[in-house]
């Protein structure tokens, strides 16, 4: 594969490469390229986690890109998530977690077997270099910055905050450092934490990422887009000049059931789901159900096609072929959000039907079913 297709590939569909020069720059050299993304492990896998993080591994696959998954444990025991109970976590939710999203993985058509699962417990298991990396970054890092950077959490670190939530950037910059990865992935929510991980890169002295030439180089940090969910947002209409800070405070949310759908959801819950979703008329920028189709739809298959099943007196069915068509047709007031909720609903059963497969295997629906019950105490 060449230096511009394999480029384009790890680079597509992305809201920012830090940096684009510095990557391709590694691919030029032939430098092995290692990848992670790390995953809290806190309730159901949905859409934003399973299909629009998992297409995204699909592309580096293809890029011939060793892609790695952290089931972070720890971290999500410092964030409360399950309880804070760290057995619960480690036992119920990594295997039910690992599971949703080799389903994901399924769906987008990307190879589950060529994905490597790290659980954060065993990577850092008698592991001295690690807790050194995580002492030695905090010592090139601000106090000021770290609070900034703990809203990866979802939260802002205030003097309430217990002190645990100050570790969690650190460790997080030190999980890149520890693999000796130089490919750091996740949503745009998590920038500041790689930001930090550029910075700090050139100080490090006990687990620097180091080049072909044997010299330090920072991480390239991929940021793709986050999903809406399907609520409405908290700020409506949504202020352009915030529209970034708002999207990531509306980005879909295992807190928020309904403004979710899980990749093992079945074709009724789903149906019900998009059919109650906030979609106004002619709002094609800050609309969740445009949003799907063009991070979903027309992603996972270029070649997609929507149909939209509509009475004659209605204009009759129509097949759209890209997401500019649909968004243009919405704007113009020629597509009903009501017809467009109920094509979408039907393309997003169609997509998942691999992973609702997945699950009904009996070993795999039994953890579905342990982590459910979990979450329903």
């Amino acid at each position: 594969m060449d230096i511009k297709t394999k480029l384009k590939l790890i680079t597509q569909n992305t809201e920012e490469v830090l940096t684009e020069v510095e990557l391709e720059n590694l691919i030029s050299t032939n430098t092995p390229l290692r990848h992670y993304i790390g995953f809290e492990i806190s309730g159901l896998v949905h859409l934003g986690t399973g299909l629009v993080c998992m297409q995204k591994i699909k592309d580096f696959q293809e890029a011939g890109v060793d892609c790695s998954i952290l089931l972070a444990d720890w971290h999500s025991w410092i964030n409360d998530k399950l309880g804070g109970d760290r057995e619960i976590i480690k036992n119920m939710g990594v295997p039910y977690f690992r599971e949703g999203l080799i389903a994901g993985l399924k769906c987008v058509g990307a190879d589950p077997n060529k994905v490597k699962f790290v659980l954060g417990t065993e990577l850092y298991h008698n592991n001295d270099d690690y807790f050194a990396t995580i002492v030695e970054i905090s010592k090139y890092t601000t106090l000021a910055r770290v609070k900034r950077s703990t809203d990866i959490m979802g939260r802002q670190a205030n003097e309430q905050a217990d002190f645990a939530r100050l570790i969690y950037p650190p460790m997080q910059v030190a999980d890149i450092f520890i693999q000796g990865l130089n490919i750091a992935h996740g949503g745009i929510d998590q920038r500041k934490a790689h930001v930090i991980a550029r910075a700090v890169a050139m100080d490090l002295k006990i687990k620097p990422v180091i080049g072909l030439d044997g010299k330090k180089i920072k991480p390239i940090a991929i940021h793709h887009r986050l999903l809406l969910g399907l609520q409405k947002p908290a700020i409506w209409p949504v202020p352009r000049e915030n529209i970034r800070d708002v999207w990531i405070t509306a980005k879909m949310s295992k807190s928020i059931p309904k403004s979710a759908v899980f990749i093992h959801d079945s074709p009724d819950e789903i149906k019900e789901k998009v059919m109650h979703a906030f979609c106004p008329p002619k709002e094609t920028e800050f609309n969740p159900i445009i949003d799907w189709v063009k991070s979903l739809i027309f992603i996972i298959n270029e070649k997609a096609e929507l149909l939209v099943k509509r009475e004659s007196r209605f204009g009759g069915n129509i097949t759209f072929h890209s997401s500019e068509e649909i968004c243009d047709a919405f704007q113009k007031e020629l597509l009903h959000p009501e017809d467009l909720k109920r094509a979408v609903a039907e393309k997003i059963i169609e997509i998942l039907e691999p992973a609702r497969k997945h699950f009904e295997t009996p070993e795999v629906k039994e953890k579905l079913y342990k982590i459910k019950e979990i979450l329903n105490h």
